[in-house]
């Protein structure tokens, strides 16, 4: 094995600290509540990670030898197995949810930004758990470790082979010199968006304590809600425009936020990738707008609009809040909604899923093989954003998008062993996958994961963190390439 073990464990060290400091929310939460059995577990939880991490950090030298993109990948696998883990801990230790896979499940889906829940009556949970679900999914939005190379670059670790093993999309770009300073504006714009919508949620009538873990669940594209019927419960036409808004918002490429702060230019209309997202939204609202008023599902158009563009925004950018039972809307509707379980929001954004680029390039790859039967002499380039990809990119393209199907049919046959009808499978394996939140049929938007064994719990589980690193980076630890010395 010729990894560089000290910087692994050094690294990790970081990580650990930053677990533990996290855990200071919920446990003040628990204070102010008055939840003594919560802030006496997430103690418990806390302490020891930060020293044990601060031991890491002090006591174990690193190499100064650069990080492998082999060691990026390495790290942020077990980052994310590691942060599931600790993050189960304190919801085990006062008995919140007292089940192993049920915990770990919970915690792989708040830190992946999936939005899956096993708990079927989320309004008895402790107000701590609630805000430690939220915030796992604010911290997994833009990455642990984008997050770590943010705050402690004083490390020495170089930071771009981490966050390019760990940031979703085809490709992350540095938008400053420094990676430790690219980390930074992100989490600055993810501040500001944070910070912009809670005011917005104050302002609709939310308590303070629900704008902000409904905006902890919105920018990081997580979906978890505080109660039974997630954003239902408030029945506000202005908070479904608002999380509708910031989850549009969401899943749009960071990167673009960057450049039309520094330059004043709205490179969102120039990115092809951008464009193709917005028009995916507004065409499948309409589309689905239109099918639920000519079915009567709902009263008028704007009440059909209104739900529709919400369940879009929600499924496309991979949150998984709802507003209403989309389960049980018209078949045509449902099968549109599934469509979108295969797409999810931009490169470089917090939305999971397959990734727009990649339906724009495999798009353009159709219309060139078909340009190509009727001119097979012809030289056609796949260009993006007027730039010709080359081979190489395309060819990875079309080997994720292999892989991304061929793991959900290997994931949903695995969880057909607990014998539920096949939209549930499809559904819940898409669904995990792509980091979206509800399924259909049994898994649907008024109901939870928690019918499912132990066995097909901790195979969901695993299943989010494969496509939250999108596939590759988890899966490529199988392969005896990767632990070869001599490779």
């Amino acid at each position: 094995m010729n990894l560089k073990l000290r910087t692994i464990f050094k690294t990790e060290g970081q990580v650990l600290i930053i677990l533990g400091i996290s855990m200071l929310l919920p446990f003040v939460t628990a204070l102010a509540y008055g939840e003594t059995a919560s802030a006496k577990a997430f103690a418990y939880v806390a302490l020891p990670c930060s020293f044990l991490g601060f031991l890491m950090m002090r006591f174990i030298n690193f190499s100064e030898k650069p990080l492998r993109l082999r060691d990026g990948f390495f790290i942020v696998a077990v980052s994310w197995l590691l942060a599931a883990f600790i993050g189960s801990l304190p919801m085990l230790i006062d008995h919140s949810i007292p089940h192993f896979f049920d915990s770990f499940f919970e915690m792989c889906s708040g830190f992946t930004t999936t939005g899956a829940t096993v708990l079927d009556d989320v309004e008895s949970m402790p107000r701590a758990v609630l805000m430690w679900r939220a915030f796992s999914h604010w911290l997994g939005g833009m990455g642990i470790l984008v997050f770590a190379i943010a705050l402690l670059p004083s490390l020495g670790i170089s930071g771009q082979e981490i966050a390019q093993a760990e940031t979703p999309g085809p490709v992350l770009s540095k938008i400053s010199p420094k990676m430790a300073d690219t980390a930074r504006t992100l989490y600055l714009l993810y501040i500001t968006f944070t910070a912009a919508e809670t005011l917005l949620l104050l302002l609709g009538g939310m308590s303070f304590f629900d704008a902000i873990t409904h905006s902890f669940g919105t920018v990081g594209t997580g979906g978890f809600g505080n109660y039974n019927d997630s954003i239902a419960h408030f029945d506000s036409a202005f908070i479904d425009f608002v999380i509708t808004f910031f989850m549009i918002v969401s899943g749009v490429n960071f990167n673009l936020y960057f450049l039309f702060l520094k330059d004043g230019k709205l490179s969102f209309f120039k990115d092809q990738e951008c464009r193709l997202y917005l028009i995916i939204f507004a065409l499948f609202s309409v589309i689905i707008a239109a099918s639920l008023m000519i079915s009567n599902t709902f009263d008028g158009a704007l009440h059909s609009l209104r739900y529709a563009a919400f369940t879009v925004a929600s499924i496309l950018t991979t949150t998984g809040f709802a507003t209403t039972d989309f389960g049980s809307w018209p078949a045509f509707c449902i099968m549109l909604l599934f469509t979108l379980f295969f797409i999810g929001g931009c490169s470089s954004s917090t939305a999971g899923g397959v990734k727009v680029i990649r339906v724009l390039v495999m798009l353009k790859m159709i219309r060139r093989s078909i340009a190509l039967k009727l001119h097979p002499n012809a030289l056609i380039r796949i260009r993006v954003d007027r730039k010709t990809l080359s081979t190489d990119v395309v060819q990875s393209i079309c080997a994720f998008v292999f892989l991304y199907v061929a793991f959900f049919f290997f994931i949903s046959i695995c969880i057909s062993l607990d014998d539920y009808d096949m939209l549930t499978n499809l559904s819940a394996a898409a669904s995990c996958i792509g980091n979206i939140g509800p399924g259909l049929s049994a898994v649907g938007p008024a109901n939870t994961f928690s019918l499912f064994s132990d066995g097909s719990k901790f195979i969901l589980s695993l299943s989010m963190v494969a496509g939250r690193l999108e596939l590759f980076t988890l899966l490529m630890m199988l392969s005896g390439r990767f632990w070869n010395p001599n490779e």
